[in-house]
């Protein structure tokens, strides 16, 4: 995989939308494209007309190539000791600070360090990247001000199905076993099932052991959301299910790219989700995020008939 370098402005940045989400009011972001390279990402269409793609001659749909910034830790010691109001950072909101090429210049480890230095900053880690555990060191320092969760898309068995999806990630193994070395040494945890795609991790079934998995890490929070349908994230993620074979996951994809077909996969979503958390864990902990926008409005009134744990955005 090819990896640019390229400089942004930002170091730690307000975030209205994530604030909305529960997740935190202050951002961190190291670059523009994650080299993980999952299909479905979301980033790509949500960034495409950042110059950096034009002058860089990509698109900000391939999976071929990463964007870092290795010089963001500068940024965000400037940013840490400048504002005064301070809250919870997400590191990552749009990119993972431990992917691969950020590995390579130890970008994720050094936010850490340039944000906790300075008092009254807490940071939610979100990560495909069980690499995170290198770091759990220098977390122990800050038990109560850092929160650790790892990005969970799917059960064991559905491995090798998620590899070719999310093929520079760790292994959905590691992952679990990441978050559980978290949760053994102390640390405070929270669960990201995210996203929950039809055909491989949406059925009551999966969802239960997901869920009772999360409950066994010590979960703080259960944060759980459909695939989004915006971009090209879809027809990429049916295409290589495809191509490596898993026809019957295709399918599953292909069904929600109709407007319809996605406004009833969110219902069943969110059904199986409320019942599973409500049988193994609590309710209050479930944060459900979903957009009415995309929804069909006789689903949105289905779901609002009992809408206990979602986030409304």
């Amino acid at each position: 995989m090819k990896t640019y370098e390229w400089e942004l402005k930002n170091g730690i940045s307000r975030t209205k939308e994530f604030e909305k989400k529960g997740l935190a009011q202050y951002a961190v972001n190291i670059g523009l494209k994650c080299g993980h390279a999952c299909t479905y990402c979301s980033t790509g269409a949500m960034l495409r007309v950042h110059h950096a793609f034009k002058e860089l001659g990509v698109s900000a749909f391939d999976n071929s190539y990463a964007i870092i910034d290795p010089s963001t830790p500068q940024r965000v010691v400037r940013d840490a000791c400048k504002i005064k109001k301070r809250a919870m950072v997400q590191l990552c909101t749009t990119v993972d600070a431990w992917s691969p090429e950020a590995q390579e210049h130890n970008v994720g480890r050094k936010c850490l360090e340039a944000i906790l230095s300075e008092p009254g900053w807490t940071v939610r880690i979100l990560s495909k990247n069980a690499a995170v555990r290198k770091d759990f060191d220098l977390i122990e320092k800050y038990a109560d001000r850092v929160i650790v969760g790892l990005s969970i898309t799917a059960t064991p068995d559905k491995s090798d199905v998620i590899k070719v999806i999310e093929p520079n990630a760790s292994s959905i193994e590691e992952r679990l076993e990441a978050l559980r070395q978290a949760h053994n040494r102390g640390l405070r945890t929270y669960g990201m099932l995210c996203p929950l795609l039809p055909g491989i991790a949406d059925s009551a079934e999966q969802i239960d052991e997901l869920v009772k998995s999360m409950v066994d890490r010590g979960v703080e929070e259960i944060f759980a959301e459909a695939v989004n349908p915006r971009g090209r994230g879809l027809i990429l993620t049916q295409q290589a299910l495809e191509a490596a074979g898993y026809h019957t996951e295709a399918a599953a994809i292909k069904n929600i790219r109709n407007r319809r077909n996605w406004s009833h996969y969110v219902i069943r979503l969110i059904k199986n989700v409320q019942q599973s958390v409500r049988k193994h864990s609590d309710i209050n902990k479930l944060r459900f995020l979903q957009y009415s926008s995309g929804l069909k409005e006789g689903d949105i009134a289905e779901i609002k008939k009992d809408d206990a744990g979602i986030v409304w955005l």
